[in-house]
């Protein structure tokens, strides 16, 4: 992790002197020092005046004072000292009143702040672009876009885009590359607290918030990784900045504190924010609306057709609410009516009389809003059928956020026109589930968008998308017999030398089930691994071994074969067989197995590698027995079958910290994210000097030197 350059954690009350000097000059003594010493000080310094005063009295011959109708002749040092001891108690007393309240009232606020403030870092972004690294092109995954010095930027899952106003591209910036492992998302502009300069603010899926000046970038990132996925954000004009989150509610940066903003949004999941200072609305998944008026938190669940709440809209006084079964419209904070009834209203735009309502799979709802029918597009003005993921009113422009492109409608032809790209692109989707090199081809199966197969320059793709083929879970080449297996969840497909699918087997043909997990070819035949078992397929049919025959487990992640060997890695533990017979099952109950979630299996050398779900990987020699690795102490999620060996190394991907490399020379790990789209490494492949690392963000090829 890069060192921080400037440091946000709390270390001490906020209104302790050290952080005081730092805020500004103390303007009275009892910001420096503690009241009880100053008003005993005060009071010596009162007696003190009262024995100067007793001084001059022994000069004159009598000398009187009035006190409330009380007459008291100051004829003795000893009775002046009495009156004065008499006359300060009770301003003491006050004193003590006052300065008890006053403190109960900061110990009472930094005991609130101690509770919603949240440490963070603000780093600069200076990443350098590793030119071991390639990216195979995808589509973008376009999220939001704003206007931003004269140019348009759009956030997407592939990174930042800048584009002037005719469209052309003038700046890319590459998730993973030039910007940290995690997907943009909502964007706000605005000027930040303590900060002389508008800003375009960026949420990120894990990565928290960030800023950009037009050539810079820095990061606002919460030391609790919890708080890191930031799924919307706004400026507003007091120079606040509203983070809203996945599980942690909705949160305030104003340059000095990250703080929660209302108790009552603390464990909610924000899905939209709009408005200003005195007018904000917040859209919560599971929650409704809420809207904060005049210091006041007010839920408007009961006024919407649906809890959750999609999209925001905010004109003039009105403020619509995107559902999943339509809009509904408040004004001045009150119900007033639904539009769109029944329209999955994903995104949300209005222009002079109408609102336009971007839809799941129904393109663009255009609503009179002097009406209360919503009409649809017609056919000739409507947006592609594609998802509508963002809406937005761009200086009297309104754009339409699709995964591919953006749009714009033209008013005098009543028309969507694409006006932004990204280019061309090779992979149909960005969601990688499975890896292998083949034929000298790459595979790559996604979670659920089927199967690309890829030529060698990786510049021309094959779709494969069919009922069966559409969730992949593992991808095997078979060199012996020039053919590919591609495990899914609804079959196991073989595919010929030429890249065509020839055979789709299943539990038709003997298997245990139809979702197969792995595939693992052996002489003669191939194992399947399926959530019920093993079923062994050879020239004598398919045979099947479960929990009856001594598996240690029914549900099989992952196998392996060597020579005659058969490793399963199941849910309950890991089974070793000779042919088709179990030899010894281990679990954390019979040996130094440290979970028994198995996900991945690799030989290296003589000795079995195990990647677990949240032991990280650990090690079986020959002997049988389980070691545990000094440098892994703190344990990952080694996602299913993501482990490859190449060469010396060992490659192991993680659900959330990147890439994993042991080197056998060195018997050591290293963990790196450079490079990488995403932290969530779901699929690896190893050939021709490359590894090829599959993201739940994308695909990248690194020269194995790099990794070394």
């Amino acid at each position: 992790m890069d060192p921080p350059t400037c440091v946000g954690f709390r270390t001490r009350l906020p209104d302790s002197p050290s952080r005081q000097e730092h805020r500004h000059q103390p303007s009275q003594v009892s910001d420096l020092v503690d009241p009880r010493l100053v008003g005993t000080r005060r009071a010596n310094e009162a007696a003190e005046d009262s024995d100067s005063a007793a001084q001059a009295s022994d000069r004159a011959a009598e000398y009187t004072v009035d006190i409330d109708m009380l007459r008291v002749p100051w004829q003795s040092l000893r009775g002046r000292g009495v009156l004065a001891i008499v006359l300060a108690i009770p301003l003491l007393a006050i004193a003590l009143v006052f300065w008890r309240a006053s403190d109960a009232r900061k110990e009472a606020a930094a005991e609130v702040l101690s509770k919603s403030e949240f440490p963070y870092r603000v780093m600069p972004v200076d990443r350098v672009a590793p030119s071991a690294v390639g990216t195979v092109s995808a589509i973008p995954g376009f999220r939001d876009l704003a206007t931003y010095r004269d140019r348009i930027a759009v956030s997407a899952r592939a990174g930042l885009f800048l584009y002037d106003r005719s469209g052309t591209l003038l700046h890319s910036y590459r998730t993973g590359i030039e910007l940290p492992p995690a997907e943009p998302g909502s964007m706000s502009v605005g000027i930040a607290a303590g900060s002389a300069e508008p800003e375009l603010f960026i949420a990120t899926r894990g990565e928290g918030l960030l800023a950009f000046n037009g050539t810079r970038f820095r990061q606002i990132l919460p030391a609790d990784a919890g708080l890191r996925t930031v799924t919307s954000v706004l400026a507003l004009g007091s120079g606040r900045i509203l983070l809203g989150t996945e599980r942690q509610g909705l949160l305030v940066f104003d340059g000095r504190r990250l703080a929660l903003f209302h108790p009552r949004l603390k464990t909610a999941h924000i899905t939209a924010l709009a408005g200003n200072d005195g007018d904000l609305w917040i859209g919560t998944l599971a929650n409704g609306v809420f809207h904060y008026r005049a210091g006041q938190l007010e839920e408007l669940l009961p006024a919407l057709p649906d809890p959750q709440v999609l999209s925001l809209a905010i004109e003039n006084d009105a403020a619509y609410v995107g559902t999943p079964l339509g809009v509904v419209e408040f004004r001045d904070g009150q119900r007033q009516r639904t539009l769109a009834d029944g329209f999955f209203a994903r995104a949300l735009a209005s222009r002079g009389e109408t609102l336009h309502v971007g839809t799941q799979d129904e393109g663009i709802v255009d609503v009179p809003l002097r009406s209360r029918q919503a009409r649809r597009v017609p056919a000739e003005a409507a947006a592609p059928a594609v998802p509508i993921l963002r809406l937005a009113n761009l200086e009297g422009e309104v754009y339409a956020v699709a995964e591919s492109a953006v749009y714009r409608y033209d008013p005098a032809a009543r028309q969507w026109r694409p006006v932004l790209s990204a280019g061309s692109s090779v992979m149909t989707d960005r969601n990688v589930a499975a890896l292998a090199l083949s034929g000298g081809r790459l595979w790559i199966g996604y979670f659920d968008r089927g199967l690309d197969v890829v030529d060698a320059g990786l510049e021309h793709a094959i779709h494969h998308e069919s009922e069966v083929l559409f969730c992949i879970n593992r991808i095997v080449a078979d060199t012996e017999h020039a053919r590919t297996a591609v495990a899914t969840a609804n079959g196991l497909v073989l595919f010929d030398s030429s890249a065509q699918p020839r055979q789709i087997m299943g539990r038709k043909d003997g298997f245990l089930a139809d979702h197969v997990t792995d595939v693992a070819f052996r002489a003669g035949g191939m194992v399947v691994a399926t959530p019920a078992g093993l079923s062994l397929v050879d020239g004598s049919g398919v045979r099947s071994l479960y929990v009856f025959h001594g598996l240690v487990n029914n549900h099989v992640y992952t196998v392996a074969t060597r020579d005659a060997s058969i490793v399963a890695g199941t849910l309950g533990g890991m089974s070793v067989l000779d042919g088709d017979t179990v030899r010894a099952n281990y679990t954390t109950a019979n040996s130094h197995l440290k979970h028994n979630w198995i996900t991945a299996l690799a030989r290296v050398g003589d000795e079995w590698f195990a990647g677990t779900y949240g032991a990280g990987v650990l090690r079986l020699d020959a002997s049988g027995e389980w070691h545990a690795f000094a440098d892994l102490k703190e344990g990952f999620v080694v996602n299913p079958n993501a482990m490859v060996a190449s060469g010396g190394q060992l490659y192991a991907g993680s659900l959330d910290r990147g890439l994993f490399i042991f080197d056998r020379a060195s018997g050591r790990w290293t963990n790196t994210t450079i490079g990488l789209p995403s932290k969530n490494v779901t699929a690896l492949a190893a050939g021709g000097g490359y590894i090829y690392v599959g993201t739940d963000n994308g695909l990248v090829r690194i020269a194995e030197g790099a990794l070394r």
